[in-house]
């Protein structure tokens, strides 16, 4: 029994729960400071900025070489995560903190059918039922923005945003998990604000707004949060699969959850707990359905 307690919770799911913990703090963070008209863009550069002087030290810290040893690669990921991020970001200031982690976590999706493509790994049958779930759960979610007259109508815009951001983080977790191979995950860590500040600041132009005391300490704990959203993301993807890791990160939507209730006073509807419920489902499915099928299998091994 203990054996198959660790298949369901293996060394590297506390590395899972310190990211989503992370994530789920950096959107609070970021709705907050979105909610005092700070644009997308400053958001994203103070982000970066902090990120980028914490992932610095950290490099040296180690005595290893910023650069890593694959830049292009590296660059790449800076790159597709900061436009992921922006459209996180988007989508998180424009529509409710629980819908927006929904579809923000879509990506075990991307990165499941991203991971058979690029990292050649097998696509199991309960992934399927997964993928399918996720589907429907998707659909539950975004279905009063296509419905006239709905309460809660959701922004199609911000949607697709969400969706994209999605996708861009499917991509970048598929670079991290190649990148884990061999480069240490500081400097990967450290490529991604390298990247997002120059481009946030070019994207935000003349239109920065000079914040107050109060919001400046929210936006360095933007980055501060985010940062350990990354730490615990890049660590969690050395010791699991790319579709499990993003799998067990479903933990976010509960905090989402909470904190969008409990401090946004944001009363998710009935058809956003159905889809998340599908979503959640789909994901443990995922992750249990190969554990129990190879203890079923070894029990009735020991059996004959």
């Amino acid at each position: 029994m203990s054996g198959f307690l660790k298949n369901i919770f293996p060394p590297g799911l506390h590395y899972v729960f310190l990211s989503t913990l992370g994530f789920a703090l950096m959107s609070a963070c970021v709705k907050y400071v979105g909610s005092f008209g700070i644009p997308v863009f400053e958001i994203v550069a103070a982000r970066a900025l902090v990120s980028v002087l914490i992932s610095y030290a950290d490099v040296k810290r180690k005595h290893i070489s910023i650069w890593g040893t694959n830049k292009p690669l590296l660059f790449a990921r800076g790159l597709v995560g900061t436009i992921a991020l922006i459209c996180v970001y988007y989508a998180t200031t424009t529509l409710p903190l629980a819908e927006a982690t929904l579809l923000q976590y879509t990506h075990p999706v991307f990165t499941s059918l991203l991971a058979v493509i690029f990292l050649k790994e097998p696509i199991q049958g309960s992934t399927k039922i997964c993928l399918f779930l996720c589907l429907i759960g998707l659909f539950a979610v975004v279905s009063p923005a296509f419905m006239e007259q709905a309460v809660h109508e959701l922004p199609l815009f911000s949607i697709a945003v969400a969706l994209l951001g999605a996708f861009g983080s499917g991509i970048a977790y598929i670079i991290v998990r190649k990148l884990s191979q061999t480069e240490d995950s500081s400097v990967i860590i450290f490529y991604f604000p390298l990247v997002a500040l120059p481009v946030s600041l070019i994207l935000l132009g003349n239109d920065f707004i000079r914040p107050n005391l109060h919001l400046t300490f929210m936006l360095v704990l933007v980055g501060f949060f985010t940062q350990l959203g990354q730490l615990g993301l890049t660590n969690a993807m050395r010791t699991l699969t790319a579709g499990k890791a993003s799998a067990y990160s479903y933990l976010q939507i509960v905090f989402a959850v909470l904190i969008s209730v409990f401090i946004f006073k944001e009363i998710p509807p009935l058809c956003t707990y159905i889809g998340g419920a599908l979503i959640i489902s789909g994901a443990l499915v995922n992750v249990l359905g190969p554990k129990v099928k190879t203890e079923s299998g070894r029990k009735n091994a020991q059996i004959k």
